[in-house]
């Protein structure tokens, strides 16, 4: 079993080790130089020797002249050494919107073998002086405030409706800044990520199955490797998909074309993905994007062939694979036989499939946008300095809850979920209580992720997709036991906003099979006039023969209604009648 050096400082970083080690800078060894002397200067240098050890001891003097002939030879070794010398520092470039190629930190990754470094440029000493320049500490993102008179900064929530009709779930309002001041403030460094700072990810061509659970595609990782994983520390290297092939996306299972590899490759900045398997949603369109969203914002809609095959029946691509914001990508040999579950690949594991993006926002595919992607990862990101946000559910906080309603809606077989919920409550898992906060909720509405890409992040989603590769696909029931095991070693903590504000910026809509089986709409009814009296002859007039029916005599209104709702009976006898006379 090897690992991937992902996230390890490698490449001139390790020259950087050579001549820095335990902090302190060692000193290049000079090879002695022989010079003859004359025996004069000499027998000079010898009584001088014998002077200094007759009268050290007296004066008492010997350690002030140890320490300055010691000062005098380091001194010379400096002079000797000066220009030979190199040292290597950390340079933090400027940042663009789309472009973090040189971005100083673990979290973005080299493109060759998907592994985080960190960027390093060759400085040499200064020129001007003898003193060697001193790598500057990273920086990091630690967020800010909005200026006093901003409308977000004293916004609240207005009350609910007071109708009590409208019950169930509804979107409430969201205080956004417009997208110039969105993207004016988009952080130009990384946020920190507590305690973990190098991720790697475990590559394996030879699998054994493990006790229990499992793929292939996520390694069948054994109960130790899953224990150990949650014992977060500065390096590690876990279970994250994709443990054969040569990168994730290339003979890995969940295979991507090399040119939609590149595209993703150059994706730098901000990434909105969705993903529809099983031809089981239509593709919604995003609204109310902003021209620079539409110029930097990467757009990717993963489909698996069943559904690109059903959408080429209607829908025409474009000649860069797009439609409309989105551009299609087809995934092949899927890993999974349930479309649920292979969905749960893009949706956790984006991190590793847009190696250098550094913001992502993750839609189910019955989602559509209708927000800026700045303007939410200012809202949900940077104004509350955080690195992950995701919604609660708008009416379950408990996992247990969550589990007999998934088992109600037949959402998964009920032995597996009794499974996962007993093995996480043998684990320690409580039921959700007002003695977890400032914890919310210990379930979320997963069908949107606004994340950044920090090792702590990419760890996170890691371990959560390993617990859906193991039970069950329902990623709300191994939430909390993720969270909690990571916040249990670290300072981090999720933003988890609420519903009604996730409603607020997409719009959820109908499945494909739901659409399809709705009742058409009732045709419409239109009101006509009444059918015209019967003619007889004994009622028509002498204009009759020019083709205008006038009564003779007019009947009520109620006579005309008797005479109309007369038994079949009589009107076949009044027929009898006339043809017999």
């Amino acid at each position: 079993m090897t690992s991937g050096s992902l996230g390890l400082r490698t490449g001139s970083y390790g020259s950087l080790q050579q001549h820095f080690q335990n902090g302190f800078r060692t000193i290049p060894t000079v090879p002695p130089v022989v010079v003859r002397k004359a025996p004069k200067i000499y027998k000079e240098k010898e009584r001088m020797v014998t002077w200094f050890f007759k009268f050290a001891p007296r004066k008492k003097v010997g350690m002030l002249l140890l320490f300055a002939v010691s000062a005098l030879v380091f001194g010379w070794v400096l002079y000797v050494g000066k220009g030979g010398d190199t040292q290597e520092g950390v340079h933090i470039p400027s940042m663009s919107l789309n472009d973090t190629s040189d971005f100083i930190h673990s979290g973005y990754f080299s493109p060759n073998a998907d592994q985080i470094k960190f960027r390093i440029f060759n400085s040499s000493i200064d020129p001007q002086s003898n003193v060697a320049q001193v790598p500057p500490p990273p920086k990091y993102f630690t967020g800010y405030t909005l200026p006093p008179g901003n409308p977000c900064e004293s916004f609240t929530l207005p009350p609910p409706p007071a109708d009590k009709k409208r019950t169930g779930p509804r979107p409430c309002p969201v205080c956004y800044l417009p997208v110039e001041d969105a993207i004016a403030r988009m952080p130009t460094a990384p946020s920190f990520s507590p305690v973990i700072q190098n991720i790697s990810y475990i590559h394996e061509d030879s699998l054994r199955r493990s006790e229990f659970g499992g793929s292939e595609f996520g390694g069948y990782p054994s109960l130790e490797q899953r224990n150990d994983s949650y014992n977060v520390r500065e390096s590690m290297s876990v279970h994250c998909g994709f443990v054969r092939g040569t990168q994730p996306g290339h003979q890995t299972g969940f295979d991507i074309d090399d040119s939609d590899l590149h595209e993703m490759e150059k994706c730098k900045g901000v990434v909105v993905a969705s993903a529809i398997f099983g031809a089981y949603d239509l593709i919604q369109q995003p609204r109310n994007i902003s021209e620079t969203a539409k110029e930097n914002v990467c757009f990717f809609m993963f489909l698996d062939e069943e559904t690109d095959k059903f959408l080429r029946k209607t829908t025409v691509l474009d000649s860069e694979n797009k439609l409309g914001l989105w551009r299609i990508v087809i995934i092949r040999n899927l890993p999974y036989n349930d479309p649920r579950r292979n969905g749960k690949i893009p949706k956790l594991l984006l991190h590793r499939l847009f190696p250098y993006a550094r913001y992502s926002l993750w839609l189910d595919g019955k989602l559509e946008l209708v927000v800026d992607p700045y303007q939410i990862l200012e809202r949900f990101l940077w104004r509350k300095n955080s690195t992950f946000a995701i919604s609660r559910h708008y009416k379950r906080f408990d996992v247990f809850i969550e589990a007999e309603a998934n088992k109600a809606a037949a959402k998964y077989d009920n032995a597996s979920i009794d499974f996962q919920t007993e093995f996480y409550r043998r684990e320690g898992l409580t039921p959700y209580s007002e003695a977890k906060l400032p914890i919310t909720s210990d379930v979320p509405e997963g069908c949107v992720i606004i994340r950044e890409h920090i090792p702590i992040t990419n760890l996170f989603t890691c371990l959560w997709f390993n617990e859906v590769d193991r039970f069950t696909s329902r990623d709300q029931i191994s939430f909390a036991t993720v969270r909690n095991k990571i916040t249990s070693k670290t300072n981090w903590t999720v933003n988890m906003f609420m519903d009604c504000e996730r409603r607020n910026f997409v719009v959820q809509a109908y499945h494909r099979d739901v659409l399809e089986h709705l009742s058409p709409p009732p045709p419409r009814v239109t009101s006509r006039p009444p059918p015209p009296l019967p003619r007889t002859p004994d009622k028509m007039s002498s204009g009759s023969s020019r083709g205008n029916v006038v009564p003779k005599n007019k009947v009520p209104a109620k006579h005309r209604t008797d005479r109309r709702s007369g038994s079949k009976r009589h009107r076949k006898v009044a027929a009898g009648s006339r043809n017999i006379s």
